[in-house]
């Protein structure tokens, strides 16, 4: 992560910064509180509190470091700069299955924000490549591990 520029939503961008900050603030403070607690036990070579805490700790520090750089190189996505009609980034496409007959929407974002829980799915995932750069009407094939699913692309909303 933080290799070259990432393209975020405003929202994708200051969620990530909300992140950063709990990560930087009441995370540490937990973890500290917690090495701390593991040292007042006495012998730390064979104390397995203390050694869960070190990793934590390495680990908090790792995603921070990460966020600070996908932070320091993101571009923040400007929509009046963005075909309304294309599923693009930042675009929430509505899709039908071919087959089933059911719809969805999906907002496609960089893989760094995506949240499929929130129908937001990465440009670089199986269905938003299929989906990215199309328009209204186009029909697209999403190879899966089941088989290819057909979708029509409904509608393109910013």
């Amino acid at each position: 992560m933080g290799q070259g520029r990432v393209m975020l939503t405003r929202e994708g961008y200051n969620k990530l910064q909300e992140e950063l900050a709990g990560l930087q603030g009441k995370k540490r403070r937990e973890i500290a509180k917690d090495i701390a607690a593991a040292r007042e036990q006495g012998d730390l070579s064979e104390n397995a509190e203390y050694d869960a805490a070190k990793e934590a700790q390495a680990m908090n520090e790792k995603k921070i470091a990460d966020m600070e750089g996908i932070l320091s190189g993101a571009r923040i996505i400007d929509d009046s700069n963005i075909a309304k009609d294309e599923a693009l980034l930042g675009a929430t496409v509505r899709v039908r299955d071919r087959d089933t007959d059911e719809s969805f929407d999906y907002m496609l974002v960089a893989e760094e924000e995506s949240d499929f829980a929130l129908n937001k799915i990465s440009i670089t995932s199986p269905v938003g490549k299929a989906i990215f750069g199309h328009k209204a009407g186009d029909v697209v094939e999403v190879e899966v591990p089941a088989g290819v699913i057909r979708y029509e692309i409904v509608d393109i909303r910013r």
